[in-house]
């Protein structure tokens, strides 16, 4: 009786958006750790140093809203990069008032090998779905998250 109980629970519980939206990403990001501790950064610090190495360098403020962090993360997170020689603050060359932060050639290297395993894991994560339904998902997931109209 209580095994019947317990599939019926899993059964609701597996038709619920945010159960199934937490427990995926709850598998994906135990990946990550796994794939990305090689290169002694967490998923969120990977995030940080693909920001900082776009285009140019920006400053913190920037890097937060783009990551979507507080001000006061953001710091953190830039310290613990910069105390491993992955990032360095300096003056901005357009602007000498402000501050940026760029990626050393440190960081940079690391930030390519770093994306190549993301990039490697996030395939292999997606790989049950077969390649056109992966695509389908990711461009599913980009539309809610675009969707300004909430």
């Amino acid at each position: 009786m209580a095994e019947s109980g317990s599939r019926a629970t899993g059964d609701v519980l597996t038709q619920r958006l945010g159960y199934l939206l937490k427990h995926v990403q709850a598998r994906l990001a135990e990946e990550s750790a796994r794939a990305l501790e090689p290169f002694g950064v967490s998923g969120r610090e990977l995030a940080v140093l693909a920001v900082l190495g776009e285009d140019r360098p920006i400053s913190q403020l920037e890097g937060a809203g783009k990551l979507g962090v507080d001000r006061t993360t953001m710091v953190a997170l830039v310290d613990r990069l910069e105390r491993d020689g992955l990032v360095e603050r300096r003056r901005s060359e357009l602007d000498r008032r402000k501050n940026v932060v760029a990626l050393t050639e440190r960081g940079e290297d690391l930030l390519r090998r770093a994306e190549d395993a993301r990039r490697r894991m996030e395939r292999e994560f997606l790989a049950p779905l077969g390649g056109a339904e992966a695509e389908w998902f990711l461009r599913a997931l980009r539309l809610l998250l675009a969707d300004d109209s909430r």
